[in-house]
């Protein structure tokens, strides 16, 4: 296992990947000794991992005999849904909270983060992806009932997409309702960012594509996940099948 990434099912031949770049809230001991300065309760919130999201993404891997990656470190390090030249790569300040180990961060010590995580986290990403020409690529994150001070959110799914490629997201989207799922579109967030994982590695390259945010609460443990991965599949597949990919 690489300290970026651990890869699920490496040599199971179906054409899904699944990917889940906020895997863990893990924070290497060569980075101010493992400790970002923050408290087990910071660590355990949405801001150093997506929770859950792992756990999801390993039941959903089995289910559906795909291969994963999973990153190995928190996002709070450094996050690998963006492109190295976006200014929320290293997060100071992250939904009402301080990370006292990113204030005062040299050049060199971002490199270091870039050159001994993020690169190779998306090194392997690639290499995954690589390894089918007919490659489909799901992502699982996790998002929050309801961020600090902001009502709470409706949706118990979100699937994200880019306005350029919404062949898996759009018939998913339609599966998820059918099965009575309170999903939403390009919510909790819009679908594009630029130079994040999806535009990496799918946009960049045509692959088919979607993002599924899981809302956090009803994955909390390995029961939730396992119910969640269980539901997902099937939906996942018709959607695929419904497309025509």
């Amino acid at each position: 296992m690489h300290e970026a990434y651990e890869i699920l099912g490496a040599d199971r031949r179906g054409r899904w990947l699944l990917t889940c770049d906020h895997a863990t809230n893990r924070v290497p001991d060569w980075i101010a000794g493992g400790d970002l300065g923050l408290p087990e309760g910071e660590m355990a919130r949405h801001i150093a991992l997506d929770v859950g999201a792992a756990g999801v993404t390993a039941e959903l891997a089995t289910l559906m005999g795909a291969s994963a990656i999973l990153s190995r470190f928190s996002r709070l390090v450094i996050d690998p849904n963006r492109g190295e030249d976006d200014p929320t790569l290293i997060m100071q300040l992250y939904d009402g909270t301080v990370v006292p180990a990113n204030r005062r961060l040299t050049k060199e010590d971002r490199e270091k983060r870039l050159d001994r995580l993020y690169r190779p986290y998306h090194a392997a990403y690639a290499g995954l992806a690589a390894t089918r020409p007919d490659r489909l690529i799901a992502a699982i994150h996790s998002f929050t009932p309801a961020l600090r001070g902001r009502p709470p959110r409706p949706w118990e799914v979100g699937v994200l997409h880019a306005p350029q490629d919404g062949r898996l997201a759009l018939p998913l989207i339609a599966g998820l309702r059918r099965a009575g799922i309170v999903t939403g579109d390009n919510e909790p967030y819009t679908g594009y960012l630029p130079g994040d994982s999806i535009d990496r590695h799918a946009l960049a390259t045509g692959r088919p594509n979607v993002l599924i945010e899981v809302r956090n609460d009803l994955i909390g443990d390995r029961a939730g996940q396992a119910l969640w991965a269980a539901r997902l599949a099937p939906i996942l597949e018709d959607a695929r099948a419904q497309s025509g990919l």
